[in-house]
């Protein structure tokens, strides 16, 4: 038995002889900008005007938001398998059209019930048109290069909030947040619309030879000990480190600083965020799989311990926060890694989406359980302090998950 973990298995990153369309990388780029941005970020800016108006309470839109990203999970394995099989242009293209009606059916809502079905579109169009289904298109299309690729194309989804959530603010201080969302809705399927319908249009590669058992289907994958265990690293780690995110202001104020520091403390891990996914191409060369993947669990509880046992001062808050958010962003790039580093391309759709399904998951409820656990266990800093373990024990159960060539 070989092991797969060696620098050999790491990510590729070499440069590919396959004819690859050129409109693609842009045109997703360009899409994960507008899809985020729109979809996803303007809704924490708008939502306290959209309980001002209507008397719904913040944990009943939250909840419907929070659906949201369930239905994403669950709904993107079947995404995943429709892009093994014709490629991507279809379910992206339909995926932004039915964007762009959850957000006039969010915005036309009377009542909660219609607030929470437009948001369950929403789920389906977020499986259809986020990180996940692009992830597939460029692994297919770029592979061996599919690293690289994939970095840009997650550089770019960086600045959603930077574009976005200025910009929809802007909106919101000149309309209401009724009409803020039908002219967003109209941006979303102005841009993405055409861009899926005319860039993917490109052949679907047969995908390349798996590194491993070539006859393993991809219910023999899910089944097996490797899956599982990292299945459940990603959930646990997703958990913590969203977590983490949402608490990292309360966290902040609670020790006294003001909301504008706090404020400031978290836009700068963004920054973090962006930095760390420049940095994971030379490190997938120069790594083995499970050891690349063991090392940035763990160093996300370590950076969320550093944030648990600092008090201060305000700088030295600021550079814990960084170095979370650069862990960040490694991790997305670790997780768009992983089914290829292991099990190869051919099913990265459905596999990289029933890896991912339990970590939204845990995504979606983190706010939620954050809120929940941080007055019983004594405050936000000892929070942070579970979190941490949280992510070690993470890291710990992400060291099973090596797959071994067979004899």
């Amino acid at each position: 038995m070989t092991d797969l973990d060696t620098r050999r298995g790491g990510a590729a990153t070499g440069t590919g002889d396959r004819s690859r369309p050129r409109a693609v990388l842009p045109a997703l780029c360009a899409t994960q900008i507008t899809g985020w941005g729109i979809v996803y970020y303007a809704f924490p800016v708008l939502n306290p005007r959209i309980t001002a108006d209507t008397g719904w309470s913040a944990g009943v839109t939250t909840a419907a938001f929070s659906l949201a990203l369930v239905v994403s999970g669950i709904a993107g394995i079947r995404v995943g398998r429709i892009i093994d099989q014709r490629g991507p242009r279809t379910v992206m293209t339909a995926g932004s059209a039915a964007g762009a009606v959850s957000l006039v059916i969010v915005a036309l809502a009377p009542s909660p019930p219609v607030f929470f079905a437009g948001w369950i579109l929403a789920g389906f169009a977020m499986a259809a048109t986020f990180y996940q289904p692009a992830f597939a298109a460029l692994t297919r299309w770029w592979a061996p290069d599919h690293v690289r690729a994939l970095t840009v194309v997650t550089l770019a989804g960086g600045l959603a909030s930077t574009v976005f959530a200025p910009l929809t603010a802007a909106l919101a201080d000149h309309l209401t947040w009724r009409t803020t969302y039908l002219v967003l809705a109209a941006v979303l399927a102005v841009v993405t619309i055409p861009a899926h319908a005319l860039a993917l249009r490109a052949a679907w590669p047969p995908a390349p030879p798996t590194p491993v058992d070539t006859d393993a289907t991809p219910h023999d994958v899910v089944r097996g000990r490797p899956f599982l265990l990292l299945a459940v690293a990603f959930t646990l780690s997703a958990f913590a480190m969203h977590a983490v995110v949402v608490t990292l202001v309360p966290l902040l104020t609670e020790r006294g600083y003001t909301t504008g520091q706090a404020a400031w403390a978290l836009g700068l891990g963004g920054a973090g965020q962006t930095l760390g996914r420049t940095l994971y191409a030379p490190l997938a060369r120069h790594t083995g799989t499970t050891t690349r993947t063991v090392v940035l669990v763990a160093l996300g509880g370590l950076t969320t311990a550093a944030l648990a046992v600092t008090p201060g001062p305000y700088g030295l808050l600021i550079a814990a926060s960084i170095a979370a958010g650069t862990v960040r962003g490694n991790l997305t790039l670790l997780q768009a890694t992983a089914i290829t580093d292991r099990w190869g391309a051919r099913h990265y759709g459905k596999l990289s989406a029933t890896l991912n399904a339990p970590a939204m998951t845990a995504s979606a409820l983190a706010p939620f359980a954050a809120a929940l656990l941080a007055p019983p266990l004594g405050g936000y800093p000892e929070l942070f302090t579970a979190l941490a373990a949280l992510a070690a024990a993470a890291a710990v159960i992400a060291s099973g998950s090596s797959v071994r060539r067979p004899a």
